[in-house]
């Protein structure tokens, strides 16, 4: 199952790397909210500062439902998840491959807005492992809980616009953990880190085993 799902990931980043996406539109649009939310509290420093970690995942949040749009497009074009099937790899294999796909490509963004949150919002990073980690787990979750639903509503006509309402609430969990981890990272606010970073472990692996189950019904119904 590893190697099919090893394909199929490379699949899918070989279709980003060509069309560009993630960097002309993705990163851009994550580069803007930081920006934007810089702007809209620079006035008042020392809240920007507290809010850095709220600031970072909550641009990871919206970002996300963009890359998992972008992954369920491309298997619902020209009956390429048909052919996936076709070709004799499990369900669970392209739930695990295209999660994949997403958490890299998250991952990405998510180096960027480091970077961005260094440099724009002055933050200074005192656990450099914490904060690694938190990003590794965290986005696991995501990419699992993203892929999951994403195959949920590749079938609905505003899936669009449907897919942020289901996934948001979905990955409220995830958005608190990995905040209060990044706070202890960040040394804004005085919290185990490591404890919240354990809460974001199970949820990764609730995700990754819910969606490697479902995945397969969800792909016969749609």
């Amino acid at each position: 199952m590893l190697r099919d799902a090893w394909l199929v990931a490379t699949k899918d980043l070989q279709i980003e790397w060509r069309s560009r996406v993630t960097f002309s539109q993705v990163v851009p649009f994550a580069g803007l909210v930081l920006v934007l939310f810089g702007f809209a509290l620079d006035a008042n420093r020392p809240v920007l500062l507290q809010a850095t970690s709220g600031l970072f995942w909550v641009t990871t949040m919206f970002v996300s439902t963009l890359a998992v749009q972008r992954s369920t497009s491309i298997e619902t074009t020209d009956g390429a998840r048909r052919a996936l099937l076709l070709a004799g790899i499990e369900p669970p294999a392209v739930f695990v491959g295209k999660s994949i796909a997403v958490a890299v490509q998250l991952l990405v963004v998510e180096i960027v807005l480091l970077a961005g949150v260094v440099v724009l919002y002055s933050a200074e990073v005192e656990a450099w492992g914490l904060v690694f980690a938190t990003c590794l787990v965290a986005t696991v979750g995501i990419a699992a809980a993203g892929t999951l639903l994403g195959a949920l509503v590749a079938g609905a006509r505003a899936r669009e616009t449907i897919l942020p309402i289901l996934l948001l609430p979905v990955l409220a969990p995830v958005l608190i953990g990995a905040t209060r981890a990044f706070d202890d990272a960040l040394g804004s606010v005085a919290v185990d880190g490591w404890s919240w970073l354990g809460l974001l472990a199970g949820f990764g692996v609730i995700n990754v085993v819910l969606g490697a189950l479902a995945y397969g019904v969800l792909l016969e119904e749609t």
